[in-house]
């Protein structure tokens, strides 16, 4: 029964219950709410209230203000920047625009769509696409014991408006079992930028560790000036104890058992590597090849030239409740960017290559390289995988 039905069928019914004795005003309200689907309370506001005067006219049903070319266009830019959350796909849209008018045709009102559309909305129109699939396993690091009193415990955050001072951690790429030598992931997050870098070693060597943190050290656009890490035993050794004392780098790590302290490098590690590698296992040289060319090469440039983040700026209690409130999305670049009083020949160099890079063509040369990177998987390992190939 529509709305309109129902108070054409008010008006009727009420005078009838008006005049009722007490029994027959509790079948007519049974009956009236069978009917009509009210609650029994709000039925009995309605009988015992002001008499029905005229039939409400039907609500008018909201036109969808945004067309079907917004939605394929919003879905095509989340696809190509690895399915960001609506706050962050709205900041990228301006600084991925120019390149989707040379890849599609864009009307000057679809565009205007496009630059006004709200995260909410957003969420709304992309709905049907995020049934992703999920699943969540841990790594595999064992705490270090050693030179534990040399290294002093970070529990906050870094306190500095300057890039520099990052959170390091190692991810493992095991697949379901940890037995031999397989590939691990070391990933680098800058606090003040959220600049991330990414680098496959072999093992869990710490020879190999420090290696690829000076690898990464050198193609940075700022300088390294702190690391903190957790207490696995590739990080707690004197062999990258001697190497942040010869390059003056501070070094830090978390207390024991508490990930929330490197808070900033796990997500990087699911954003990452995480999302692009999977939970496959990886343990061949070519393999280790291929994922530190990605890394260093359209990884790299992918994430922190054109996806936004956003930072943490406070937290405030409400009740029993922990509101979280952001400052507005930006790439790594933008913010080193806007902290650097002077450009460096590094920043130049990136802004002036992101202006030449097409981030699509960037993003779908990723994903041919990440689809060479899981055929080297081991099957042997990856039980869903070797269901699917046989």
């Amino acid at each position: 029964m529509g709305r309109r039905s129902r108070w054409e069928y008010l008006r009727e019914i009420y005078a009838r219950y008006q005049k009722a004795s007490r029994k027959e005003k509790s079948r007519t309200l049974t009956e009236f709410c069978t009917v009509a689907r009210y609650n029994r309370k709000y039925a009995l506001r309605l009988l015992n209230g002001e008499p029905p005067k005229r039939v409400p006219p039907e609500k008018r049903k909201r036109q969808p203000k945004y067309s079907r070319g917004v939605v394929e266009v919003l879905r095509v830019i989340w696809e190509a920047a690895n399915y960001p959350w609506s706050l962050r796909l709205r900041a990228l849209i301006p600084l991925w625009l120019p390149w989707v008018k040379k890849h599609k045709e864009i009307s000057p009102r679809l565009e205007k769509e496009l630059l006004t559309i709200s995260p909410r909305q957003i969420d709304r129109r992309l709905g049907p696409y995020k049934k992703l699939v999920k699943k969540r396993l841990y790594g595999r690091t064992k705490p270090g014991t050693l030179l534990k009193h040399q290294i002093p415990i970070k529990a906050g955050r870094w306190e500095t408006t300057e890039p520099g001072f990052g959170e390091i951690d190692l991810v493992s790429h095991s697949g379901d079992r940890a037995d031999g030598e397989f590939i691990h992931t070391l990933t680098f997050t800058d606090i003040h930028s959220t600049w991330t870098e990414t680098r496959a070693v072999m093992g869990k060597s710490q020879a190999f560790v420090k290696d690829a943190l000076d690898d990464i050290r050198d193609k940075l656009p700022f300088p390294m000036r702190g690391i903190d890490s957790d207490n696995g035993s590739e990080f707690i050794n004197h062999h990258l104890v001697a190497y942040c004392e010869a390059n003056q780098i501070k070094f830090k790590r978390s207390r024991p058992y508490k990930k929330d302290d490197n808070a900033h490098v796990e997500q990087k590690n699911w954003t990452h590597v995480r999302k692009l590698f999977g939970y496959l296992r990886y343990d061949s040289e070519e393999a280790l090849l291929k994922m530190n060319d990605l890394d260093r090469g359209d990884l790299r440039l992918f994430q922190n030239l054109f996806l936004p983040s956003v930072k943490l700026v406070a937290k405030k209690r409400v009740g029993s409740r922990l509101r979280r409130f952001y400052d507005s999305p930006k790439t790594p670049l933008d913010r080193l960017l806007d902290s650097s009083g002077r450009l460096s020949l590094k920043l130049a160099a990136l802004k002036a290559l992101r202006n030449r890079l097409d981030p699509f063509v960037v993003s779908s040369r990723l994903d041919g390289k990440l689809r060479q990177i899981h055929a080297l998987s081991n099957l042997r390992y990856n039980p869903r995988e070797r269901e699917r190939a046989s």
